[in-house]
């Protein structure tokens, strides 16, 4: 009986493709771990070396060096559950960004600083970003993708700055609620919302004819105006439970659960990814701060440990660095590296400077917002998975997102250096409280 169980399980699909999944997991969480804590080391944030980690397990250096041991570690059955999880993780990542954003304003001169940083950010990258896209279109972009669809997807992965990074970096030099900080933080955020607005339309655009595409973007629109409208009041006495009672109990983290899964599946269906749904989902959450800080502590460290590196492992297997050798891809990927850069690095310290920031002060906050991380990993492979962009094009974004997110420390650092950074621990002068409206 025990041999005709043994030989059950043997030929048991379902525990072998657990006996494949597993030692994927444990190689990727094991090589995010070492990498992480050598970025730390390094003074740069974990989740750079999270990123370097999933390249390195691709073809780039693994495949390359041991390709029997990548295959067995990564055989391709397992892929499609990698895709999974990377999915949910980063569903869940976006919802807790989203109900991580602070709308509240502490900064002097009320919103029209952070915004005129964001547009500063947004436009010049999307602009130079978008003509070295509309140059190259011939020479990267595939033969269905119209040449102004390829440009401005380019644009757009250029123009993103990493809201989470940012947020993680402050954070852990304790400048989140200085002037610069909070300033840098409240216009990523308008960034980022204003990049997945692009890839909203971008995708709906690429998916179908002009109807498709009309269908597509006005069901986004009615899912917005929904989950912002209606969802959010009906979400508010969860958030006073949950502050009242100083816990997120059993019976709340099932809903909170269930919100950005559910609104991942709709716009999926919608034909915008599920992450977009994810970030909505958290903008429709009780802004309570009680709320978003128990939100945060019981879920960032699960998704950021256990499912963020999955995610980061799944776009370096679409990475082949190696294919960037030739003469005409290493100029390609310089033209875009050198617009992604002088972009956001100058658009951004310019605009601080107009609105009369130290020149020290305006380009440690050019280095901090030209920092792209997670945010154009997520970016391009959405345009990966839709067939907007190549693989060699996705390979040289995700070298931009390495180069940039590890230069954004250095520049800020040599702009802002330690002894002069101690004046900017003073918190921002907050304004008046004011009572808040019925959203």
């Amino acid at each position: 009986m025990e041999a005709h169980v043994l030989a059950g399980a043997a030929t048991d699909k379902n525990l072998e493709l657990v006996l494949d999944v597993l030692p994927a997991l444990i190689v990727i969480l094991a090589a995010s771990g070492l990498c992480g804590w050598l970025a730390r080391w390094l003074w740069q944030p974990r989740v750079l070396g999270e990123m370097v980690a999933g390249v390195l397990l691709g073809p780039t250096l693994f495949g390359w060096l041991f390709p029997d041991a990548q295959e067995a570690v990564f055989p391709h059955e397992v892929t499609p559950i990698l895709y999974v999880i990377s999915t949910i993780g980063l569903t869940l990542y976006m919802f807790l960004v989203g109900a991580g954003l602070d709308h509240g304003g502490g900064e002097r001169g009320g919103a029209r600083r952070p915004v005129v940083l964001a547009i500063s950010g947004i436009f010049p990258a999307l602009i130079l970003g978008a003509a070295v896209g509309f140059t190259l279109w011939s020479q990267l972009s595939r033969d269905d993708v119209g040449r102004w669809l390829f440009a401005i997807f380019v644009g757009g992965a250029l123009s993103l700055t990493a809201f989470p990074m940012l947020a993680r970096i402050l954070y852990e030099r304790g400048l989140q609620n200085s002037r610069l900080g909070r300033l840098s933080l409240l216009a990523a955020s308008i960034d980022d919302a204003a990049a997945w607005c692009l890839l909203a339309v971008l995708s709906a655009v690429h998916l179908g004819d002009g109807s498709s595409a009309l269908r597509t973007i006005a069901l986004s629109v009615l899912f917005v105006a929904v989950a912002l409208g209606v969802v959010r009041p009906l979400l508010r006495p969860l958030g006073r439970a949950v502050a009242r009672a100083g816990d997120i109990s059993l019976g709340h983290t099932y809903v909170v659960l269930l919100v950005p899964l559910a609104a991942g599946w709709l716009t999926d269906w919608i034909g915008i990814y599920s992450v977009f749904g994810g970030f909505v989902a958290g903008l429709a959450m009780p802004r309570d701060a009680a709320f978003r800080r128990l939100l945060h502590e019981r879920m960032m460290n699960v998704v950021s440990t256990l499912l963020l590196p999955v995610f980061f492992t799944f776009s370096g297997l679409n990475t082949q660095l190696g294919g960037l050798t030739g003469g005409t891809m290493l100029l390609s990927f310089l033209a875009i590296l050198a617009a992604s850069f002088a972009g956001k690095y100058f658009g951004c310290a310019l605009a601080m400077r107009a609105l009369g920031f130290s020149t020290r002060e305006s380009y440690a906050v050019g280095g901090l917002m030209n920092a792209r991380g997670l945010m154009i990993l997520i970016f391009i492979n959405i345009g990966l998975a839709q067939g907007i962009i190549t693989r060699e094009v996705f390979s040289m974004l995700v070298l931009v997102a390495v180069l940039t997110t590890a230069a954004a420390l250095p520049l800020y650092s040599l702009a802002l250096p330690r002894r002069l950074e101690a004046e900017q621990q003073r918190p921002a002068a907050p304004e008046p409280e004011k009572t808040a409206a019925p959203a």
